[in-house]
């Protein structure tokens, strides 16, 4: 088993990838290129992102942890672009975001406990 399987972020941060890649899927075909695409790799980003930084140092780690919260807040970014041009329901929306209130301070917290 590799590190960073064993970090309670990493695990909801797979998870929160899966729950956008099938929003992804249920957007409109004209935007599975364009905004599914990139809703897809920012999600996947957050998981990768915790996983590089495992092999490191404490402060290599910090910096990777900080990169996934910023492709945690992009995916919420598209997720909003997603409802306001009404591809996804205010329930996705918010069920998505409380999640990634969720996983954002998890890592916030992680990231201080590497100091």
């Amino acid at each position: 088993m590799f590190r960073f399987e064993e970090l309670e972020i990493w695990r909801l941060a797979v998870d929160y990838g899966k729950e956008c890649y099938k929003i992804s899927g249920q957007l409109p075909k004209h935007e599975l290129f364009a905004l599914g695409d990139q809703l897809r790799r920012s999600s996947l980003s957050i998981s990768n992102n915790i996983a590089e930084g495992s092999t490191g140092s404490a402060a290599n780690f910090r910096k990777y942890i900080q990169t996934a919260i910023g492709s945690t807040l992009e995916t919420v970014n598209l997720l909003n672009f997603a409802f306001e041009n009404k591809y996804i329901t205010l329930d996705v929306k918010e069920r998505m975001y409380q999640k990634a209130e969720i996983l954002v301070k998890k890592m916030r917290s992680f990231s201080k406990s590497l100091r």
